[in-house]
């Protein structure tokens, strides 16, 4: 994704306990620093996802695709840049990009779809996306 397509970063550090015994962040943490970087935009954008919940709609992950490019290893300072698309009337995309600082290295390139719904069916969250987009 183009750098100007980004609208939202998320710093982070490594913790040790997030490595395995090779030295290198496990494969599922990433999508914790992926969720994470989600949830932080979402605030920047005035939406809370626990407030959403507590109205009785769930913004749901119902795809993730990673590749992964390059590992990052205990202490390494990275940052989630995070772009998104509607795709249809119930699909939101996140494009999610992972960059080791200082040095720009691409760890990985994610693209996350959701949507959101009440009672477990999918609602066209109008209201969410404008807001998001």
């Amino acid at each position: 994704m183009p750098e100007d397509k980004y609208i939202h970063s998320t710093e982070f550090s490594v913790r040790d306990y997030e490595c395995d015994i090779q030295g290198v962040v496990n494969n599922a943490n990433y999508q914790h620093y992926l969720e994470h970087a989600r949830h932080e935009f979402l605030l920047s954008r005035g939406i809370s996802f626990s407030a959403l919940h507590n109205e009785g709609i769930d913004l749901i992950v119902s795809r993730i695709e990673i590749d992964y490019k390059y590992p990052l290893r205990s202490h390494d300072k990275f940052i989630v840049r995070s772009g998104i698309k509607q795709e249809g009337n119930v699909r939101l995309v996140f494009l999610q990009d992972i960059y080791r600082q200082p040095d720009e290295k691409l760890i990985i390139k994610a693209k996350v779809t959701g949507a959101a719904v009440r009672n477990g069916k999918p609602i066209r969250p109008g209201d969410i996306f404008q807001k998001l987009l």
